[in-house]
């Protein structure tokens, strides 16, 4: 079959990479894909926020089936046009990206089935919010309503930080000037995936990521500077009430509500004395969660999206090895503020390979022969082992062998598990 993929960072490598080891892939192309992934299949220079052209070149070669990536696609739409064109496509409508696409709907449909979250308000100007945050218990937690790259959320300690993070939304730091203030929950956090489409609700792993830029959970938010799979947070019993109590209500309310969800969902979670509450939904694989669990699904991963997409889910079945992944992320210094581009990433092409070691490209680019830093978040070093700390020991063995000095990690990855 004929594989399209969109995106350009470490999640879509990744996901390139498990969909090449399912023989059923005759032909993969990537749009508009990143120097690594241009190793390993076809990359295409294609808008992947214009689903019209997409939808007219998929039909034109023959695409059997479209994985969406990353969340930009989804809000806007493009899943739609796809599907109205006649293709299958791991992705959900533009009415159920909402999960994602705005934080206060995500509270609506929870208050709607009784799931777990926290106590929130939703404004719509920096005046009424300053005032609820001067009456507001500290800790709380400042999120941009919209899409924010995984960069919009403040757990404030101290007034100030909050007003900084108000005033960084309704400057229009993430696009929308709208905010939600919740509650801050204790707790532990944790991510669940679960690929639904419409009726079924199959899970497919969990993990934990580690937002802050600094050892031992310091510094600001980022996209991700790495994460382990799976969580040993999320035990059976936790699992079953998180799917009891938030997800299947979840679903069942996007179906009766006349949007059903089909695709992956990314349930973020706190979990506190065994009990799970909503952080809050993704409508996609999370980066650098994909890695793990890509790593630790392989070429079943397509079985599994393929089945997601054509509403055969209750058939599919998650074949499991008793093992464990880690992803570290080597970001450009600076990151998440200001960094620079172009700086020349030596050792990748002695590193091993295979099912067991791979190093993702998340913003990289090819320069005269060479690898240059193109991002904030450039590289993933995955690996999968017998146990957590093995897999930790053999992914930092592959950041070891990275030559670039203008490129930083987090040397704590796993501390909460270990």
């Amino acid at each position: 079959m004929n594989i399209l993929i969109l995106g350009s960072g470490g999640r879509e490598h990744a996901l390139a990479w498990a969909v090449l080891q399912n023989p059923k892939c005759d032909r993969l192309v990537v749009a508009p894909g990143n120097a690594g992934i241009a190793e390993i299949a076809e990359c295409a220079a294609l808008d992947i926020l214009d689903g019209g052209a997409l939808a007219e070149w998929a039909c034109e070669e023959s695409i059997d089936l479209v994985i969406i990536g990353p969340e930009a696609p989804l809000v806007a739409g493009v899943a739609d046009v796809l599907a109205e064109a006649g293709l299958a496509v791991l992705g959900p409508s533009a009415a159920a990206a909402r999960l994602e696409g705005s934080k206060a709907f995500t509270k609506e449909i929870c208050a709607a089935v009784g799931a777990p979250t926290a106590r929130y308000a939703r404004f719509d100007a920096l005046d009424a919010a300053r005032a609820h945050v001067a009456r507001h218990p500290l800790p709380v937690v400042v999120k941009a309503d919209g899409l924010a790259a995984g960069k919009g959320v403040t757990v404030a300690e101290t007034r100030a930080a909050a007003e900084a993070a108000l005033a960084d939304i309704f400057d229009g730091a993430h696009g929308r000037a709208e905010v939600v203030i919740e509650e801050f929950l204790p707790g532990e956090e944790a991510s669940f995936f679960c690929l639904v489409d419409g009726e079924t609700v199959l899970p497919i792993g969990t993990a934990q990521d580690h937002k802050r830029v600094g050892e031992g959970d310091t510094g600001p938010n980022t996209g991700g500077m790495g994460a382990y799979s799976p969580a040993p947070v999320m035990t059976p019993e936790v699992e079953a009430r998180a799917l009891e109590q938030i997800v299947r209500p979840t679903m069942a309310e996007m179906v009766r509500r006349g949007t059903p969800f089909r695709g992956v969902l990314f349930v973020g979670l706190m979990i506190a004395d065994g009990a799970p509450s909503l952080v809050e939904y993704n409508t996609r694989f999370g980066d650098p969660e994909c890695q793990c669990l890509m790593m630790r699904l392989g070429g079943q991963a397509l079985d599994l999206m393929q089945a997601c997409a054509e509403g055969r889910l209750a058939e599919a079945r998650v074949n499991w090895a008793d093992d464990h992944a880690m992803c570290v992320v080597m970001a450009a210094r600076g990151y998440p503020g200001a960094y620079a581009k172009g700086a020349v990433i030596g050792g990748l092409d002695a590193l091993p390979q295979d099912s067991r070691r791979m190093a993702f490209h998340a913003g990289t680019a090819r320069e005269a022969g060479r690898y240059v830093a193109a991002g904030g978040r450039v590289l993933g070093l995955c690996a999968r082992g017998g146990s957590l700390r093995e897999a930790r020991d053999a992914a930092y063995d592959l950041v070891e062998a990275i030559d670039w000095p203008e490129g930083f990690c987090r040397r704590d990855i796993g501390w909460r598990a270990l």
